[in-house]
């Protein structure tokens, strides 16, 4: 059976103001601007508000980042790499809950 090709490019979150953006550094998944395992909070942060309102299309990238981080991290460290379930805790599960935006809409008359 052939091997899938490469899932999307870690483009996201888009860097703002000229600092390091909170995008992955492969092939560590860490996070470029502040060194924590990505997604880091400040990239949670970010993807919400750039998939505001689209809980699909963000389960969607985050799945594809898991796969490409599994493939990865499992090629760095083959025999103890980090558990399914934990690499779906980190990338998937946090992106499909719902709350309620931060910005207050007022009630119609």
């Amino acid at each position: 059976m052939p091997a899938p090709g490469r899932g999307p490019h870690p483009e996201r979150p888009r860097a703002a103001d000229g600092r390091p953006p909170h995008t992955p550094l492969r092939p560590t998944w860490c996070c470029r601007s502040d060194g924590q395992p990505w997604p880091c909070g400040e990239a949670r942060l970010l993807l919400r508000l750039e998939y505001d309102g689209n809980t699909v299309g963000l389960t969607i990238y985050l799945a594809g980042m898991m796969y490409e981080a599994m493939r990865d991290l499992y090629h760095l460290n083959p025999h103890d790499g980090p558990e399914p379930s934990a690499l779906f805790d980190r990338f998937v599960t946090w992106g499909t809950s719902r709350r309620r935006s931060a910005v207050h809409r007022p009630d119609p008359p």
